[in-house]
């Protein structure tokens, strides 16, 4: 067995009823375990083995179903600048086709409009005094603008309605060739063959106008949607615009432009200032600040120095630098979120399951409601043919298949690359519906709510000594020292610009602290045995380790020559919006737990700082998945955050698992969605950005739906005329695909 996955176009889809024939069609095929069709990207994915069933038979069977299935000219696209052609030709093919639906219009609309004014004052006195030709004539000039209309820009609806019969089948299009195709058979026997229907040629029972100002206001609703559509897909098409087309590379000691299709990995690049960093890689010179927002949603720039990450597509602000390429091409972080995006938008909520199976049987539901309107009207009522007949057509012209196929997924593609413009990656649509659904959110503490680094937080200058001298002293000593909490005394003096001593001596001793000499001194860092050990005098200062303990911070002691001269203390320090995220999601009635290894005395004092009640402390990494699920067996629907590699499976537990960004990365694999700024305040949008999308859903079925049960009805009632019944109809997935367009205009900084 093969497993292959591809996301095609397929050509022909029209409504939400095409929708599910492609899909049983693909699905009927042996080996292909997974199809999900997207109306609005006219796209499928599908996974099947490739040894048990071909392209080639994929192809012939969504063929046979009356589309067609556009395969990939080659098996594997290799760089990012082919990823970006392909969507250029996709974009190209789309232009034309909206160029060609243009023309169309455009040509429907010169005939329709003076075949609708004639029809009007054909009936009145004044135009049949006026009018130098006989009504037989005027009537026959009508047929033959009605019949260019019909069988050029209105061929589109019968071609495809014919596909579809032959398969015995039908969607929109069979609804409006019928319509319209059955007031111009009957207008066009009215004036060809008048005798026969026993009908006089007065004009008053022709219905040319009604045939062809249909096909000229559906053809101008489809117009519409194209166009609205193409605006949901905007942020992928922003993220493919961001990489630069040339990288300043050194290549022989020279420096060269080059496009950027050709760097390799591990080329030294420069970049300057204002200018895009071309590719992803490792600053190797020079310290500046970059400009993240397009990609991690953070408004400020970021200070960059020597080892710091630079990621393909963000802006260098104000220093040059030189970096080393860590990723080319398809491997660069921009084209994975691309391509994140692009699966999230394609994939489909469990919500649309509702309207995809009213939709299988949508149209020949409406189909036997148009048959049994005209029965009732003709036979029952007792009416002329032709009244019962406008009231067939307008129940035919009435329903909208497609604004029930276009209200998840649009909302979807909007909501998603809404996401990644605000730094939030979304796996696949249900993980974006299911995040409307958490009510609890469990917080892992290291590098989530914290930084995940210990840092100096206090610094205590005792017996005559100053904080400089404390500093400088046991930096000293500790540099030599591998321990992350003598590494955070060294980052500490070098952020204070503190020079450093010579080392003469050095000794570690585990789990107590450091010894050694500087500048002749004999210097003793560690934790209060260590003193003790070596007769330190530490009287007075148990209050003072009491409360930094009680704060959650270690307490280090530092000595000199046998005396006391200072304590640092050291802790894991709460991320700057940690605090802030929290309140905000308590805002939205969320209910917020920590969960960590952490001695309870030092994740209580955490909890505390950030805002949160409830902790759950001394887990151990394999543990934590059975609270997960022990918060969940109680009627949470719960959202797992973390970032590191032990946080992986209780991510795979939770209802949501949100990786933070800066974490690992299968952390960020195993997650339903990412939020790359490491920032909680992601936390907070991303269900902000769930709620927003959901409810843009819901209002976007629920238009569909009342407006199918509240039309279909008027007009099988009589009181819709036909003409007005198609211009519902085109601005129905018009309304549908605009609603969700404004998903792009949430904030997602405030409820």
């Amino acid at each position: 067995m093969e497993i292959k996955t591809l996301t095609l176009p397929v050509e022909g889809m029209t409504c939400a009823s095409c929708v599910v024939r492609v899909e049983k069609a693909l699905k009927k095929l042996e080996g292909v375990s997974d199809v999900n069709v997207n109306i609005a990207t006219e796209k499928v994915t599908l996974s099947f083995d490739s040894k048990a069933v071909s392209e080639a038979k994929l192809s012939e069977a969504v063929e046979v179903a009356g589309y067609k299935l556009i395969l990939p000219t080659k098996d594997v696209i290799i760089s990012a600048a082919e990823d970006i052609e392909v969507n250029s030709r996709e974009e190209e093919s789309r232009k034309k086709t909206y160029l060609h639906l243009w023309r169309e219009f455009i040509f429907a609309a010169i005939i329709s409009v003076p075949v609708m004014f004639i029809s009007m004052v054909d009936m009145t006195r004044w135009f049949q005094t006026m009018s130098p030709l006989a009504p037989e004539y005027i009537d026959r000039l009508l047929f033959l603008a009605a019949t260019l209309v019909m069988f050029i820009p209105g061929k589109r609806f019968f071609s495809a309605a014919w596909k579809l019969l032959k398969h015995f089948s039908a969607d929109m299009n069979t609804l409006v060739a019928v319509g319209t195709g059955t007031a111009y058979v009957y207008s066009t026997s009215a004036v060809l063959f008048p005798k026969l229907l026993s009908i006089s040629n007065t004009g008053e029972h022709i219905y040319f106008d009604t045939a062809t100002t249909i096909i000229t206001l559906i053809l101008m609703g489809k117009l519409l949607e194209a166009k609205a559509k193409e605006k949901t897909s905007s942020a992928i098409k922003e993220l493919i615009k961001l990489q630069p087309k040339t990288a300043r590379v050194v290549r022989n000691d020279i420096e060269l432009d080059v496009p950027v299709k050709d760097l390799l990995v591990n080329e030294t690049v420069i970049v300057r200032p204002g200018e895009k960093i071309p590719t992803d890689g490792i600053i190797i010179k020079g310290t500046t600040s970059i400009d993240e927002s397009m990609v991690t949603g953070e408004s400020f720039p970021i200070d960059k120095n020597v080892s710091d990450k630079v990621i393909g597509g963000t802006i260098n602000k104000n220093g040059s630098i030189e970096f080393k390429t860590t990723a080319v091409g398809r491997d660069t972080f921009i084209s994975q979120i691309v391509k994140m995006v692009e699966k999230a938008q394609g994939s489909k909520a469990p919500i649309q399951s509702t309207a995809d199976r009213i939709a299988s049987v949508f149209v020949p539901v409406v189909i036997g409601i148009a048959l049994i309107t005209f029965l009732m009207w003709y036979f029952a009522a007792g009416v002329s043919f032709t009244s019962a007949m406008i009231n067939f057509i307008a129940v035919l012209v009435i329903a909208c298949p497609c604004a029930l196929g276009l209200a998840t997924p649009t909302a979807i593609m909007v909501g998603s690359g809404l996401g990644a413009s605000n730094g939030i990656l979304i796996k696949n649509a249900e993980s974006l519906e299911n995040a409307y659904k958490i009510n609890t959110v469990v917080f892992d503490k290291t590098g989530t709510i914290t930084s995940g680094k210990p840092s100096v937080t206090n610094v205590i200058a005792l017996n005559g000594s100053n904080e400089d001298d404390l500093i400088k002293t046991a930096a000293s000593i500790e540099n030599k020292s591998e321990h992350p909490l003598g590494q955070a005394i060294v980052d500490y003096a070098k952020k204070k610009n503190i020079s450093l001593e010579n080392v003469e001596s050095f000794s570690s001793l585990t789990g107590f602290g450091v010894i050694g000499k500087v500048n002749l001194r004999s210097i003793i860092v560690g934790n209060e045995s260590l003193m003790k050990e070596h007769s330190i005098s530490i009287n007075g200062t148990n209050e003072i380790s009491e409360r930094l303990s009680k704060e959650g911070k270690t307490p280090v002691f530092v000595a000199s020559d046998g005396k006391l001269i200072g304590i640092t203390a050291i802790a894991d320090t709460i991320l700057p919006s940690s605090k802030s995220a929290i309140e905000q999601l308590k805002k939205m009635s969320l209910d917020i737990i920590m969960i960590t290894g952490d001695n309870e005395r030092t994740a209580k004092a955490i909890a505390s700082q950030a805002g949160i009640e409830k902790v759950i402390a001394e887990v151990l990494p394999q543990d934590k998945v059975m609270h997960v699920k022990g918060i969940q067996s109680a009627g949470k629907f719960a959202a797992m955050v973390g970032d590191g590699i032990n946080d992986s499976p209780a991510l795979a537990a939770a209802d949501v698992g949100i990786a933070i960004g800066t974490g690992t990365d299968v952390a960020i694999e195993t997650s339903d969605i990412a939020v790359i700024s490491g920032d909680l305040i992601g936390i907070v949008r991303t269900i902000r950005l769930s709620r927003k999308t959901m409810k843009t859903i819901k209002q976007n079925l629920f238009w569909a739906f009342i407006y199918n049960i509240i039309g279909i009805p008027v007009a099988a009632l009589g009181f819709l005329n036909p003409i007005y019944a198609a211009a519902a109809m085109a601005f129905s997935s018009v309304s549908v695909v605009s609603n969700s367009l404004l998903l792009r205009r949430a904030k997602l900084e405030k409820s």
